[in-house]
């Protein structure tokens, strides 16, 4: 599984590439569900300066060997801080392994592919592992028992401790979330980038919409000013004829 370790012709070292020149997505939904995870994760721990989540980026566990990396979907990392990085090396990372890792499986990922991906994140101490196969709509977890991954026997929800979200299924068809649903302790729902696009529309018509009744309530407003001030001139005009003739208009009040 693993590519073979990379060193620079002129020096020996060891290089750990940044890109292996694959896509981060095989299709637009895998790309929609890693992006909607890795947003939503990122919106949950924005308030904090010790959680690093990536997507798609080189995970190298063992220094002096390039060789041995995975790029997962997902990954979420505690006791480390946010921020860019061409790469999560590891030992330059307090030697903190990420705790919990996603993969969106895609129709080019075969059994013996995900196995060793799974094998990988045994070895290398991931907490929490989770796989979501949109077109077989089958979620897979894993937690992190007496030193090993350990599959979760459920069908209905799975809740991840350490994220704080459950991960449940409803039907694909019509949702936006393609089948995968994850929802916060507060009830709210991780959003995809089209929800988020359309909820931006739609509070964008509704501030335009707003605009425009202030802006029509100001107009009558100063339309109703306008009448006022018509109606207080003619009613002086009138006291002014009425005391031309003799006659006090406040004995009329």
């Amino acid at each position: 599984m693993t590519p073979t370790l990379f060193l620079d012709p002129a020096t020996d070292e060891v290089i750990y590439p940044e890109s292996d020149g694959q896509p981060m997505a095989e299709n637009t939904t895998q790309y929609n569900l890693i992006t909607m995870l890795k947003s939503g994760m990122d919106a949950m721990f924005a308030g904090r300066d010790d959680v690093f989540c990536a997507a798609d980026l080189f995970w190298y566990p063992v220094e002096g060997n390039s060789g041995i990396r995975l790029a997962p979907d997902v990954m979420l990392v505690f006791g480390r801080p946010p921020g860019d990085r061409p790469s999560y090396m590891q030992w330059k990372e307090g030697n903190i392994a990420p705790q919990v890792v996603i993969e969106i499986v895609s129709p080019g990922n075969t059994p013996s592919e995900m196995m060793d991906k799974l094998e990988f994140y045994d070895q290398f101490n991931v907490q929490e592992y989770y796989t979501f196969d949109p077109q077989k709509q089958k979620f897979n977890a894993w937690h992190r028992q007496n030193g090993h991954l350990q599959y979760l026997y459920t069908q209905e929800e799975w809740y991840s401790p350490l994220v704080g979200v459950t991960f449940t299924l409803e039907a694909a068809k019509n949702s936006p979330n393609y089948g995968l649903v994850v929802t916060r302790k507060d009830g709210t729902r991780f959003e995809t980038i089209a929800e988020i696009r359309r909820a931006w529309k739609a509070a964008q018509k509704q501030a335009e919409m707003e605009r425009r009744r202030a802006e029509q309530e100001k107009k009558n407003a100063e339309q109703e000013k306008i009448k006022a001030e018509q109606e207080k001139n003619r009613a002086d005009m009138l006291a002014a004829k009425l005391r031309a003739l003799g006659v006090n208009p406040d004995d009329l009040a």
